[in-house]
């Protein structure tokens, strides 16, 4: 018996789909259980090797999200990693700080550092009172020169805007 050219194509594709049909639902019909591979007792790697609880904490939101992983699975794995990740980030902070964050004089004397530092290096606009940017050249609400003065002639810069010095004709500021 032979076919006929016009059945050619049409015999391969029915096998290319029984063969396609049989590798999806093969695993299905074996009875095997593949959900012991997403059990808490066994914690998947992270995919970049990084190993951190955070990481994973993203990579099982991720899955979640995609559909890879049941509710009940993605409960218990958030649960496990949740409280890795708060462990290491209490001990990432115990590290730089010295002792427990939210405890103790020492938290409290980097922070008033910190706000002495932001505060020096505030400018304030003479003429308006604003708080502009800390890099910039001119008040974002009125546009004075913050340094209010020429720094090649000193001379006092009271025109808004100002590109050029009127007395001596130095640029100042960058463009």
């Amino acid at each position: 018996m032979s076919l006929s050219p016009e059945l050619i194509p049409l015999a391969v594709g029915t096998a290319l789909a029984l063969v396609a049909l049989i590798v999806v639902l093969g695993p299905l019909m074996s009875g095997e259980d593949s959900s012991s591979e997403l059990t808490p007792s066994a914690p998947r790697k992270v995919a970049n090797g990084d190993g951190t609880a955070i990481q994973a904490l993203r990579e099982i939101e991720f899955d979640k999200a995609t559909g890879k992983l049941s509710d009940k699975d993605y409960d218990a794995l958030r649960t496990m990693y949740t409280r890795d990740a708060l462990s290491e980030l209490r001990a990432a902070d115990a590290s730089e700080v010295g002792e427990f964050v939210g405890v103790g004089s020492a938290t409290d004397d980097l922070v008033e550092a910190a706000i002495r530092r932001a505060k020096k290096n505030q400018q304030d606009c003479s003429s308006c009172g604003a708080h502009p940017e800390p890099d910039a050249a001119y008040c974002s609400s009125c546009g004075h020169y913050l340094a209010g003065s020429c720094a090649a002639c000193g001379t006092a810069v009271e025109v808004a805007g100002a590109r050029f010095c009127v007395g001596c004709g130095e640029g100042l500021a960058a463009a």
